[in-house]
C-alpha cells in the first residue's frame, strides 16, 4: 500500500493512546509523518523521549490499516478533510489549546472569510424560543455571516432552519461520523445543509453518535464561532457548555432572558446574572454589540510608523491594523503572535492611545 500524507494524518489520530498534546509533539517533531510511522521504536525512543513501553502499545500499522478505510470512505462521499496546519483549517480554532488535529467536512463553505455565529438552546423550544431564535437569524446578514449549530433537535434545528430560509450559510457540527445522521428526523435538512454550509465532525466514519461525543462536539462550536448565542436553556445541558467553553477561549457570549419560573430559560438567565453572557431582547442587539454592522472608515493604507517606545512587535501588530474593527484571533494569525503575547501588547497599544478596543474582543487604530 502506497500512503499519502493523508494516510498518516489521519493515522495520527487513530494511534492508541494519543490524545491531542502528544499527537501534537509528534507532528511538531516530524512534519513528514512517514518517518514516525517507518522509524523502528528504539530510534523513535531516543527522538521523541516516549518511552518503549508506549512506543510499543501506539500499534501504528493498525492505524494505517484505519486510515485506508477512512480514505475510501471519504474519496467516494467527496468529503474535505482539514489538518491543523493547512490553511483551510478554521483559524479561530486554532486558538483553542484542545481544538481537533483534524476535521472532516461535507458541504461547501469556507472557514475563514466570514462571521462566524453559533447559535445553541434547549431540545424542548418553547414558541417564545422559536420566535427568538426566526427574528435573531433574519437579522444577520447572508453575504458576510455562516450559522453554526449542533443539528440536534429544537434550537439547533430551527437555526439551521431559518438560516436556509434566509440564504444564509450554516454549518452543523456533529458528534459521530458522517456515514449517519443523528438525530435521523434531520437527514432531510442535513442534505440541505451541505449546498451553501455543510456537516463537520472530528470523528472518522464509523463512529456512533454515543453521549461522551457531544461535549467534544460543544468544543467544535464554540471554538469555531466568533460569538455564542443561547436562546432558552435549563441550567445544566449541552448549550450552557458550548457558554462555558465559549467563555474559556475568550469568544463574546450571549443570552435571552426569560421568565425567572420558566426552566427553559433558567439557563439563560443564569449565564447573564453571573456576568458571563450579553443580555440582548433582539438581533440588532447583537449586531451592535459585535459591531458587525459598522461602517466606520476603509482599510487604512498607512498604518502609523515606528514610534520611538514602540518595540518591532508592537509595530508589528499596528501593520496589521486600520481604522475598520478586526477580531483579536485574526490579528494574531496574521501577525504570527500567540494571542497571550497579543493581549500583552495590545494592552500596551492601548495605553499608548494608537489602537481602541471595540465589542466583539475586536480592535482598530485611533485615527
Amino acid at each position: 500500500m502506497n500512503y499519502t500524507y493523508r494516510h498518516y494524518q489521519i493515522s495520527l489520530t487513530l494511534l492508541n493512546g494519543v490524545g491531542t498534546k502528544r499527537a501534537r509533539i509528534i507532528s511538531n517533531l516530524f512534519p513528514d509523518l512517514e518517518i514516525f510511522f517507518n522509524l523502528p521504536v528504539k530510534q523513535l525512543h531516543a527522538q521523541t523521549g516516549f518511552t518503549t513501553r508506549f512506543l510499543k502499545q501506539l500499534n501504528r500499522k493498525k492505524a494505517l490499516r484505519q486510515s485506508e478505510e477512512v480514505i475510501s470512505f471519504i474519496q467516494k462521499r467527496q468529503i474535505q478533510i482539514l489538518f491543523y496546519t493547512d490553511i483551510d483549517y478554521p483559524r479561530r480554532l486554532l486558538n483553542c489549546p484542545d481544538a481537533p488535529l483534524i476535521l472532516y467536512f461535507l458541504g461547501n463553505c469556507t472557514f475563514n472569510d466570514l462571521q462566524f455565529v453559533s447559535i445553541v438552546g434547549t431540545r424542548a423550544c418553547t414558541e417564545y424560543g422559536a420566535n427568538i431564535c426566526r427574528e435573531l437569524v433574519s437579522t444577520l446578514n447572508p453575504e458576510q455571516t455562516v450559522i453554526v449549530s449542533g443539528l440536534a433537535l429544537g434550537v439547533d434545528t430551527m437555526a439551521h432552519t431559518h438560516a436556509l430560509e434566509f440564504g444564509i450559510p450554516t454549518i452543523g457540527v456533529l458528534g459521530h461520523g458522517l456515514d449517519r445522521i443523528y438525530p435521523s428526523q434531520n437527514r432531510e435538512l442535513a442534505k440541505k445543509m451541505t449546498k451553501t454550509g455543510g456537516l463537520l465532525t472530528e470523528f472518522i466514519p464509523g463512529t456512533a453518535p454515543d453521549r461522551e461525543n457531544f461535549p467534544k462536539r460543544n468544543r467544535i462550536v464554540a471554538g469555531l464561532c466568533d460569538a455564542t448565542i443561547v436562546i432558552e436553556s435549563a441550567t445544566k445541558g449541552g448549550s450552557i457548555i458550548t457558554a462555558e467553553l465559549a467563555n474559556d477561549y475568550n469568544r463574546d457570549v450571549f443570552a435571552y432572558p426569560g421568565s425567572v419560573y420558566a426552566k427553559s430559560s433558567s439557563g439563560c438567565n443564569s449565564l447573564i446574572r453571573s456576568q458571563k453572557a450579553h443580555l440582548i431582547s433582539c438581533g440588532n442587539d447583537f449586531i451592535k454589540i459585535m459591531n458587525w454592522n459598522s461602517t466606520e472608515g476603509a482599510p487604512s493604507s498607512n498604518p502609523p510608523t515606528l514610534f520611538h517606545d514602540l518595540n518591532d512587535l508592537q509595530q508589528k501588530i499596528l501593520n496589521q491594523l486600520s481604522v475598520k474593527p478586526l477580531p483579536i484571533d485574526l490579528i494574531a494569525q496574521r501577525a504570527s503572535i500567540p494571542i497571550s503575547a497579543l493581549n500583552t501588547e495590545l494592552f500596551h497599544l492601548e495605553m499608548e492611545n494608537l489602537v481602541r478596543q471595540l465589542p466583539g474582543r475586536t480592535y482598530c487604530l485611533i485615527r
